[in-house]
């Protein structure tokens, strides 16, 4: 009896497979994760139409969506529920997807605009204009645009040494962190106390008085910056394997760390200006939409998507008072963020001394 020789497996083919089922995995993984967050997003958007004061039941609140009902439903739905929900989405998903790529780009899982003072220069950007100056509406949206603007530039130039480095931009943003605070607790007190409380309840971020041009800017904007960031994409992964291997890799550092951090600072600016600085939003959604992907890359996606998701649970919980009491969304995002912020500090510090 013959035997057939057995055929080589080809040059590269038998490394090669491992390589694709790992890749094929992951694109399974990510799709499936991006199919529960969508799911959770609809379900959380339901009880945002139905849930309140006039609660709805799911079936009406759902057809008034559409524009069919009474014009008691249609009211409710569409003018006073309705343009909260999109806010609440538009705003999570633009502080997931900047927090994403602070923490991508300077590799450092505790870089968000919070804890960098960017989102707080927004804040007395804001106050400054509705205190110093008595204006509303639009001009205090490019107010806190200015103030973040403002801290980040001069963030850079301090932090700026022959090449933008993480641990010293880092640095250097906590430093002016405490400084913006320190600027907004002298503008709150010094100003009129009736003045300074309206102040105050949009330092701390809320989505419920967004409405028609304000809503439009975010979602354009929103839009606009996510195309940018699709382009620059592609940075991310050679920039978390470090700056010799992204210039072994082809990728000029400074240019693609510089252009990432304007999208995000940009980002922020956008959202913060509208509904103010929702606390922890930024540092906390990149970090569960990489445990949910298993990837230690930007994974850009499903952070926009758990940050649109996470500002949306928080916002059914402060507007229904499932917590005892109704409150700014900000509120709820903070003691949310807040005891997560402590975690991170006490890993992060056993995993370096590992």
């Amino acid at each position: 009896m013959t035997t057939r020789p057995v055929a080589a497996p080809a040059p590269g083919t038998a490394s090669a497979a491992p390589v694709t089922a790992l890749r094929r995995h992951r694109r399974r993984r990510l799709l499936l994760v991006l199919a529960v967050l969508a799911g959770l997003i609809v379900a959380l958007a339901t009880l945002a139409l139905t849930l309140g004061a006039a609660s709805l039941p799911p079936g009406r609140a759902l057809l008034a969506l559409f524009g069919v009902g009474d014009d008691g439903d249609l009211f409710i739905v569409q003018r006073l529920r309705l343009p909260r929900l999109l806010a609440a989405l538009l705003a999570g998903a633009a502080f997931g997807l900047a927090g994403a790529l602070f923490q991508s780009t300077l590799r450092n899982p505790l870089a968000s605009p919070d804890i960098l003072g960017i989102a707080t220069g927004a804040s007395v950007g804001a106050v400054t204009v509705m205190l110093g100056l008595g204006l509303t509406g639009l001009a205090v949206s490019a107010g806190a645009f200015a103030g973040a603007s403002v801290i980040a530039l001069l963030i850079w130039f301090f932090a700026w040494r022959q090449g933008l480095h993480s641990i010293r931009f880092v640095l250097v943003g906590v430093g002016f962190a405490y400084l913006a605070s320190s600027i907004l607790a002298w503008l709150l007190a010094s100003a009129d106390q009736r003045e300074a409380a309206s102040a105050l309840v949009w330092t701390v971020g809320s989505v419920a008085d967004v409405r028609g041009t304000e809503l439009a800017v975010l979602g354009l904007g929103l839009a606009v910056l996510a195309l940018v960031v699709a382009s620059i994409a592609r940075w991310q992964a050679p920039l978390g394997l470090g700056d010799d291997h992204a210039r072994g890799l082809g990728v000029s550092t400074d240019a693609a760390r510089v252009g990432s951090l304007l999208a995000a600072v940009a980002l922020v600016a956008l959202a913060t200006s509208v509904v103010g600085p929702l606390a922890f939003v930024a540092l906390v959604a990149p970090a569960i939409a990489r445990r949910l992907v298993d990837d230690g890359g930007a994974a850009l996606t499903v952070s926009v998507a758990t940050g649109a998701a996470l500002v949306l649970a928080a916002d059914v919980v402060a507007e229904n008072g499932l917590l005892g009491v109704t409150a700014p969304t900000g509120i709820v995002t903070g003691l949310v963020g807040a005891p997560y912020l402590l975690w991170l500090l006490a890993t992060h510090e056993k995993r370096a001394r590992a």
